[in-house]
């Protein structure tokens, strides 16, 4: 049974679900999101959620049961009743002289409802969009200019006749949805769905949820914007053609279920051939070499690297070319040949655009995507901050500009000069330039709504969740419009000499001049980041240009160039955003579409291709060049960016792609080979009819299930073993499962019996200090019994 979770933004499956009635005698059934967890109800054939209403739940039968006798007798109190019942207002009637607000969601209509008062406006949500594409079928009349045909679903029937309802008694009608070419169009469907006169329709745009704002947005509102909407229905039909023709080519020829989207394409695409590029990638040797000094009449040590030989690079690729080096070396004399100290200034980024906040988030605290866009529509929608009233805390979170307003900056600006001071002001704001040069979803950057309202204050308010998210923003605003950090860099070059070579050897050390701001925000290291020159510690108070400097010691190791890093969700979505590769609103459900096909595995944080990926992204690369090419998905990018300015009609643009595809369809259709998965078979026999035993991945991952399903159904868990004995039992083994939600933890094979878990990956080497079970924990691995922390690198070199 499915239902729409409001939080996840689409239809769910509902998990534990319980029937109930409520006090009207309606049947309700109960259960929580199967993704997020929050808890949802359905209303009869109604889905609903805890954003709406909350119904009343009883056991009761739905019927009651009464005498014959009762049945024949009214009481006054029902004759009262019945008289109401007669002479009850219409919902256009009570809202007669006031204003119709429609927004998206409950919580948005709260807050704004409290905004503008009940006085003079009713705010309602439509609870995201209310119109759609029919979903039996392709929806998009080829033979009629690619008219759309829409429909409201019947989940929607009810949300829509109540606004018709509504605003036929309104004095005029304001549509309040979001700042973007969605928002746009919802807003469009509202209209179109329930007849809404054009005459008192307003369109109203505010970037952040508080008074100030809505009060500014509603004193200048202004009429819709048919281009935006244009733009976002010529995505839309673009989606739709591609999505409904290539998938049941696929289905025919591969396998049912399976799917291809214009932009989830070129994100797969990009995906598999990085694995290629793995596979392919020939690791080259190189051996680096090491000398430990002390200064002359010092006993304070420190390292070099080699970077010359005879005033020359080179290259040492094996180890017996090493030696001789490191042999020749420990007969040189050295000696300082230079000091150079400069001072170089880190310069703050930019506030937070959608992309980059995705990308911190998942650096910094370890957010996918789709959480980190969830707690930011939480954040924007607004929370209760101990007052009993709900409050916007960041600004719209689907944008790719880094403009901020003026009044914001002057907060800033005031609050880091009274928090920090003025050296940490600069004379002039930052001005930072967008990189997307169409960038227009949105007029500002991500930001607090009031830069007063600090993490700390707030944090009892908020989930671990919020709090993490919003710290990060904050911190990054603020950070945003400080001074640059000065850092000072120092550079010993040592000279060493034997009679046939001349060594150069290199250490760079560095200080922190002035933090600037740096003493709010630090910069997470990008995860396909090599770093920079090595950094030592540098005795620079007994250094001295000529001084002798004594050898202790010589060290070599060998290395491996490596092949480039699968990517992540963070770095996927940059290479998306670099190669102008969707919006920011379609990020998130581009990398969850491409893992929840089974297209794509998520290991370690980094994405890997699955079997079914590979053929797929093949036969799609094969027959449908046109929709996986990285220039043809940007330039469709830019067109769309013009119809939505009103430079294109959204009809050529159509016609021109669907000219060109038409054919590769057919061609698909008639030559694209017949590849029907086998999956592989486990090596048992099924215990109920006897048939092959398969491996298959579900929505929870992989499991074990009969090869002859559907007529049999019997499966059991797949127990994916990581190679540890259980720390508690010892004697199970410890193997990978996943929650209903699909986060992954660890447990022991002999569940019930032994009841050990773990959120983090365990170690099967015991603790060094005391004998504990460690676990790994992002970049470490830390002791469960003393808390002592190893790094997880050398941990690996020891294995």
């Amino acid at each position: 049974m499915e239902a729409y979770c409001f939080k996840c933004k689409e239809k769910r499956e509902i998990l534990n679900p319980e029937l109930g009635f409520n006090s009207r005698g309606g049947a309700v059934t109960t259960g929580t999101c199967s993704v997020c967890g929050t808890k949802m109800y359905r209303l009869g054939n109604t889905p609903a959620h805890e954003g709406l209403e909350k119904p009343v739940i009883t056991k009761a039968s739905p019927k009651s049961k009464k005498s014959k006798a009762a049945k024949g007798t009214k009481t006054k109190k029902t004759q009262s009743k019945a008289v109401k019942s007669k002479t009850k207002v219409s919902k256009s009637s009570r809202n007669k002289g006031k204003s119709l607000v429609i927004v998206e969601s409950p919580a948005k209509a709260r807050t704004i409802g409290r905004f503008l008062g009940q006085e003079k406006y009713t705010v309602i949500a439509s609870v995201g969009h209310v119109r759609d594409l029919l979903k039996s079928q392709l929806s998009i009349d080829l033979e009629n200019k690619f008219e759309p045909k829409y429909r409201v679903p019947n989940e929607k029937k009810q949300v829509v006749k109540n606004i018709k309802e509504l605003s036929e008694g309104s004095k005029k009608i304001l549509l309040a949805t979001d700042p973007d070419r969605e928002g746009e169009a919802i807003a469009w469907h509202l209209m179109e769905s329930a007849d809404i006169d054009p005459k008192k329709t307003e369109r109203v745009v505010f970037h952040e949820i508080t008074k100030d704002a809505v009060a500014d947005a509603f004193s200048h509102p202004r009429e819709l914007d048919m281009d935006l909407v244009d733009a976002q229905q010529a995505r839309r039909i673009l989606d739709r053609l591609v999505g409904y023709s290539v998938s049941p080519i696929l289905w025919a020829k591969v396998k049912g279920r399976l799917s291809a989207g214009r932009v989830q394409s070129v994100a797969l695409r990009l995906v598999v051939e990085r694995e290629r590029e793995i596979d392919a990638f020939i690791p080259n040797e190189y051996w680096s070499i090491h000398a430990l000094f002390n200064p002359e009449n010092s006993d304070e040590v420190y390292k070099a690297k080699l970077a010359k030989i005879d005033q020359q690079d080179f290259e040492l690729g094996n180890e017996k070319q090493t030696l001789a080096v490191v042999e020749s070396m420990r007969k040189a004399t050295y000696k300082i040949a230079d000091i150079n100290t400069s001072e170089r200034k880190m310069r703050p980024g930019a506030p937070f655009i959608t992309s980059t906040l995705q990308q911190e988030a998942s650096r910094r605290i370890g957010f996918l995507t789709k959480k980190t866009m969830s707690v930011a529509q939480q954040l924007y929608e607004g929370l209760d901050l101990g007052n009993g009233e709900e409050t916007g805390l960041i600004t719209y979170m689907r944008t790719d500009s880094v403009s901020v307003s003026s009044e914001s900056v002057r907060e800033a600006r005031a609050y880091i000069k009274n928090m920090y001071g003025e050296d940490y002001l600069p004379d002039k704001p930052p001005v930072y330039r967008t990189r997307a040069a169409s960038a227009q979803e949105a007029h500002e950057a991500i930001r607090p709504t009031s830069v007063n309202r600090d993490p700390k204050s707030l944090k009892k308010h908020l989930t671990r969740d919020q709090y993490a998210l919003y710290n990060l923003i904050w911190q990054r605003f603020v950070a945003s419009q400080m001074n640059p950090a000065i850092v000072e860099t120092t550079t010993v070059e040592v000279e060493g000499k034997v009679p046939e070579h001349a060594y150069l050897l290199r250490a760079s050390g560095s200080r922190e001049v002035f933090a600037g701001f740096r003493a709010v925000y630090r910069y997470a290291k990008a995860e396909d980041e090599n770093g920079e020159e090595e950094q030592v510690d540098l005795p620079l108070s007994v250094l001295s240009v000529g001084q002798k400097q004594n050898l202790n010691d010589l060290e070599y190791d060998q290395h491996f160039t490596q092949p480039p890093p699968r990517y992540s969700e963070a770095t996927l979505i940059q290479a998306l955003e670099e190669n102008k590769i969707g919006r920011p609103s379609t990020y998130s459900p581009i990398i969850s579409t491409i893992q929840s096909r089974g297209y794509v595995s998520r290991e370690n944080k980094r994405l890997i291709p699955t079997e079914i990926g590979f053929l797929v992204n093949d036969l799609v690369v094969e027959y449908f060049p046109g929709i996986v090419d990285l220039n043809f998905t940007s330039r469709m990018e830019d067109e769309l960016d013009k119809i939505a300015s009103g430079k294109l009609a959204w009809v050529e643009v159509i016609d021109e792609f669907y000219t060109s595809f038409e054919p590769e369809l057919e061609n698909a259709r008639k030559h694209m080979p017949k590849t029907r998965l086998q999956p592989e078979k486990v090596g048992r026999a099924c215990p109920e009819c006897g048939g092959d035993l398969v491996f298959r991945n579900g929505k929870y991952g992989k499991f074990i299930s009969c090869a002859n399903f559907p007529k049999c159904r019997y499966t059991e868990p797949w127990l994916e073993k990581i190679g540890v004995t259980c720390p508690v039992c010892k004697m199970g083994d410890v193997i990978e499962k996943r929650t209903k939600s699909g986060r992954k933890f660890y447990g022991c094979s002999r569940y019930p019996e032994c009841d050990f878990t773990s959120w983090n990956k365990p170690r099967q080497e015991p603790c060094p200090n005391c004998s504990g079970l460690l676990v790994e924990k992002g970049q470490a691995i830390v002791c469960n019994d003393c808390h002592h922390r190893y790094p997880l690198e050398e941990s690996k070199k020891e294995n």
